[in-house]
């Protein structure tokens, strides 16, 4: 069995050894950019971790991993663009350090680079693979389309939030374990559970992400902390805060967030404080710990040898303990 950090380390190697094409330069650059360490690997790390469990070897999923993390990558370039985000990984995103044409075109290559990395999996469990990739594919652009739905909207509740982030954030890393199983030869019943631990580990893994714009450190978390409260992006934390108020807090919490004149952060000050007289801080780290005691449960029913995922016990508890 490989380690979490084993693992880490192989698909850094297998990105590193990722060959492009020279010209034209504006069209690969970016992507070797968007793809040099810095990211978590979580996703790609993880397809291997579920392809292990049930095959010793696993070099037949590498492919697939790969796959993942530059449809991922892809993702975030063009999610930065709509998010206007100008930092990703503590680092100017694509479109900031060239321009939006490059970062969307450059994206463009990298979905279809994903689809020809995958096509390099075995013949045999190929169509399998398409299909889950394919759900997972649209399902991130689903999550991705609701996202910027709500943005217009205030009356976004709690679980139409934890939907958009179940399809924008959770079904990446399902997906991902999943596709995985079937490279390490699992039944469908074991696939199936690994795709349910990665929904609710990715939910988790989103809600701590909320939960780091507002209360993280800035220097850890690699991109200024209270981006959320001046976008009036629908997070886990508004929607429970917007939730839980009454009536003169729930307007007081919209004017804030409306308000378009006030200091950054005096806006990002007062919906904090806000938060902080609702313990929504509290209400975040509950839900975030019962997804991972769900997550943990899930594994004993793999039928597995308790040794043999002792790395995914090791993912959740990264997950869990990370700090950004």
């Amino acid at each position: 069995m490989y380690s979490f950090r084993e693992l880490t380390d192989i698909i850094e190697n297998e990105i590193k050894h990722l060959k492009y094409p020279k010209d034209p330069r504006l069209l690969y650059e970016p992507i070797a950019y968007s793809l040099e360490e810095g990211g978590k690997r979580i996703r790609p790390v993880s397809l291997l971790m579920a392809c292990n469990l049930f095959s010793e070897g696993i070099e037949q999923a590498k492919p697939a991993a790969l796959a993942v993390e530059v449809f991922h990558n892809f993702t975030l370039l063009h999610d930065d663009i709509m998010d206007h985000s100008d930092l990703r990984r503590g680092k100017p995103a694509v479109h900031t350090r060239w321009n939006d044409n490059i970062a969307i075109l450059s994206g463009d290559a990298m979905m279809i680079y994903a689809y020809r990395l995958l096509c390099s999996c075995e013949q045999q469990i190929l169509p399998q693979l398409l299909d889950i990739f394919n759900e997972t594919a649209i399902g991130v652009c689903e999550g991705q389309q609701f996202d910027m739905d709500f943005e217009t909207r205030d009356e976004v509740t709690v679980d139409e939030y934890l939907n958009m982030i179940r399809l924008k954030t959770s079904v990446l890393l399902a997906g991902a374990l999943k596709i995985g199983a079937v490279c390490g030869g699992a039944q469908d019943w074991q696939t199936e559970l690994l795709y349910k631990f990665g929904i609710v580990i990715g939910l988790a893994f989103q809600l701590q992400d909320d939960l780091f714009d507002t209360y993280g450190d800035a220097s850890v978390f690699g991109k200024p902390i209270g981006g959320d409260i001046l976008a009036g992006k629908k997070t886990f934390l508004l929607t429970s805060a917007l939730k839980t108020a009454d009536e003169p807090t729930r307007n007081e919490i919209l004017a804030l967030i409306h308000n378009k004149q006030i200091d950054a952060k005096v806006k990002i000050d007062s919906v904090r404080a806000i938060y902080d007289r609702l313990a929504i801080r509290q209400t975040t780290e509950a839900a975030i710990a019962e997804y991972f005691r769900e997550a943990e449960l899930i594994l004993h029913h793999l039928d597995l040898p308790e040794e043999r995922i002792v790395p995914l016990h090791e993912l959740a508890e990264k997950l869990l303990k990370r700090k950004k």
